[in-house]
């Protein structure tokens, strides 16, 4: 598949590792541990197609609901996630950011996600967004609160805040609406993901299970979206 010029942000809700863990009699942590090479794979195939921004929604707000060893091993995991394609990354100038309410995360997560966004920072191939402790309601109130603030500080007017003005104010203006969300294990379901930034993209849903979520999988998804036609609420 050549390089699609007209998809410049895909966001992927990658859902079902539990359940591929299950199935195999294996615990669930195995099952995020064969999805971060799913991950893998689809950094390198967004790169190969021009896709400059690829968000993966990687934990929620309420995910804190898991059990404590499960919460415990997901940090682990992610801490090993950086530590395997940081150099990578920056190999193949790709930034890494996040999104969400980092600071909750424990201390040796927070700190090594601060890292590896420094060490990134200058990249310009592409850029890898982690939504980390992130909810679409949660940013919403947030944004809220900070824009309710500037108005007390009388340096914003209640008639100034605009939508475009919103959309500045989220957790990063500078990461573009996704073009296309996808989501995999069949569930028909926005999980509380990009609410705001989700309003135009195009959906896709695949039956398949995260950790099985391969590069013609990946493929598969982006060209059924690329032929459809967008008209963001209007005619032709």
């Amino acid at each position: 598949m050549a390089k699609n010029k007209e998809v410049k942000h895909v966001a992927i809700i990658m859902d079902g590792n539990g359940r591929w863990a299950k199935k195999r009699n294996l615990p669930h942590l195995e099952g995020h541990r064969k999805g971060a090479e799913a991950v893998e794979e689809v950094i390198e195939v967004s790169k190969e197609l021009g896709i400059k921004y690829l968000t993966l929604y990687a934990f929620s707000t309420e995910n804190w609901k898991r059990s404590k060893d499960e919460i415990d091993g997901l940090m682990s995991l992610l801490e090993e996630f950086i530590d395997s394609n940081l150099k990578e990354l920056n190999e193949k100038n790709i930034k890494f950011k996040t999104i969400g309410r980092i600071e909750e995360f424990p201390a040796a997560t927070y700190n090594k996600i601060l890292e590896a966004t420094d060490i990134t920072k200058d990249n310009s191939e592409g850029t890898l967004v982690l939504a980390l402790n992130y909810g679409g309601r949660a940013e919403i109130i947030d944004t809220a609160k900070k824009l309710a603030q500037k108005v007390i500080e009388k340096e914003l007017k209640i008639d100034e805040i605009t939508e475009d003005l919103f959309a500045d104010n989220l957790y990063d203006s500078t990461i573009p609406d996704p073009d296309i969300m996808i989501r995999t294990s069949g569930e028909f379901r926005l999980s509380n993901f990009l609410l705001w930034e989700l309003s135009y993209s195009e959906i896709y849903i695949t039956d398949v299970l995260w950790p099985d979520f391969n590069r013609a999988e990946f493929i598969k998804a982006i060209e059924s979206c690329t032929n459809r036609e967008r008209r963001f609420g209007g005619r032709k």
